[in-house]
C-alpha cells in the first residue's frame, strides 16, 4: 500500500504517521511507501520500515496535485486545511485552501484514469451543520446548513467527495470530526481552540482564557480517537455508505462547566483554578452556531469508536503528552 498524507505537518498528521510507522501498516496491510506533504516540510520518521518522502508547497500551485498523485497512492488522507477562525477572518484564503485545493486534488485523481480509484479519506467537520438543531442531536441525514465559511467549505468538499465517488473516480470516506480535545502544542487560530486550552494550559502550569459561558455545550473526541477514525476509514468496506459518503464521528457532548469539573476531578483544584473568564463576543458568536449533540449511531455501526467520558479524554492527554503524570 502506498500512502499520501496531505497536511502531514499538523498535529493529527504527525500522530497518524507515528501510528502507521508503529503498526507497520494500515488495517493489516503493509505499507510500501509514504509521501508526506504540507505547506511546511513535515518531519520524516527516522524509524519507518518503509520509504518516506517529504514535500512542502501549496496545493494550489499549478501541477502540484498532479505531481503528488502521479505515483498512484492507494490511500490518500486529506487533512490539509486552515482552521475555522482563520477561514472566517480571511475569506479568500479559506476558500482557496479549504475548497479549491480539494477540487484540485480530486481533478488530479480523475485525470489519471485507467481504472485508478484510490481510497480518499477526507476530514470534514460538524461545522457543516447549522441551527436550528434537533434537541436529541443531529444525524447524518440532517441538512447541511453551515453558518460559517469554514463549515460551508467543508460541506462543499463533502458534496464533491460524494459525486466523485458516485462517478467512480475515487472511493471516498468523509469523516466529520468532533472538536479534537485535548490538542497538544501551542494554541492555534481555531475558534474552538479554547476547548483544549482550558485543559492543556492549566495542566502545564499556565493560565487559560475562557471566552464563552460555562453553559456552552459541544461535541468532543480525543486526538487518539481521531487517529482511530482515520485508520478505520482507510480500510473499511464503503459499500454500506451508499451515496451518504460522510459520517458524523462518535464523540462526547459536554458543557464547558463539565469540562472544568472533569479537570478538577483528574488534576485537583489548584490546576482548575488557572482558568480565567474573559468573554469574547466574536468567539461566542461562532461557537453559538455549532452542534451541541450528535447521533453517531451510523458511524458506530460501521466500527468507529470514541471516549465515553471527559475524564477519559483528559487522561488520554496526560498519558500521551505528559508521560502519565498529573502535574500539580
Amino acid at each position: 500500500m502506498k500512502i499520501l498524507v496531505l497536511g502531514a505537518a499538523g498535529m493529527i498528521g504527525r500522530k497518524l504517521v507515528e501510528r502507521i510507522v508503529k503498526d507497520g501498516g494500515v488495517g493489516g496491510k503493509p505499507v510500501s511507501g509514504m509521501l508526506l506533504f504540507d505547506v511546511v516540510a513535515p518531519k520524516a520518521p527516522a524509524d519507518a520500515p518503509f520509504p518516506v518522502e517529504v514535500q512542502a508547497g501549496d496545493l494550489g500551485e499549478p501541477g502540484r496535485c498532479e505531481g503528488l498523485v502521479a505515483g498512484r497512492p492507494d490511500l490518500i488522507v486529506h487533512l490539509a486545511a486552515i482552521v475555522s477562525g482563520e477561514a472566517e477572518a480571511d475569506f479568500e484564503k479559506g476558500y482557496r485552501v479549504n475548497l479549491d485545493s480539494t477540487r484540485n486534488l480530486f481533478e488530479a485523481i480523475r485525470a489519471i484514469g485507467g481504472g485508478y480509484k484510490p481510497r480518499v479519506v477526507f476530514t470534514s467537520s460538524i461545522a457543516v451543520f447549522g441551527q436550528p438543531f434537533p434537541k436529541d442531536g443531529i444525524t447524518d441525514e440532517f441538512n447541511l446548513t453551515p453558518l460559517t465559511s469554514y463549515g460551508t467549505q467543508k460541506a462543499i468538499g463533502e458534496l464533491l467527495l460524494a459525486d466523485y465517488s458516485r462517478r467512480g473516480f475515487l472511493d471516498g470516506v468523509g469523516i466529520r470530526l468532533p472538536t479534537i480535545c485535548v490538542r497538544p502544542g501551542l494554541p492555534n487560530k481555531a475558534a474552538s481552540g479554547f476547548f483544549s486550552g482550558i485543559i492543556r494550559e492549566p495542566l502545564n502550569g499556565k493560565e487559560a482564557i475562557l471566552p464563552v459561558a460555562e453553559t456552552t455545550r459541544h461535541w468532543h473526541a480525543s486526538p487518539r480517537a481521531a487517529i482511530g477514525f482515520l485508520l478505520h476509514a482507510a480500510t473499511m468496506d464503503t459499500a454500506p455508505l451508499g451515496q451518504l459518503r460522510s459520517l458524523t464521528m462518535p464523540g462526547l457532548s459536554v458543557t464547558v462547566g463539565e469540562q472544568i469539573e472533569a479537570l478538577r476531578r483528574v488534576a485537583g483544584d489548584t490546576v482548575a483554578a488557572r482558568i480565567r473568564r474573559e468573554p469574547d463576543p466574536v468567539v461566542q458568536g461562532i461557537v453559538a452556531g455549532w452542534a451541541e449533540r450528535c447521533q453517531p449511531e451510523r458511524a458506530q455501526s460501521l466500527g468507529f469508536k470514541a471516549e465515553t467520558s471527559f475524564d477519559e479524554i483528559i487522561q488520554v492527554y496526560i498519558d500521551d503528552e505528559l508521560g502519565g503524570r498529573v502535574p500539580g
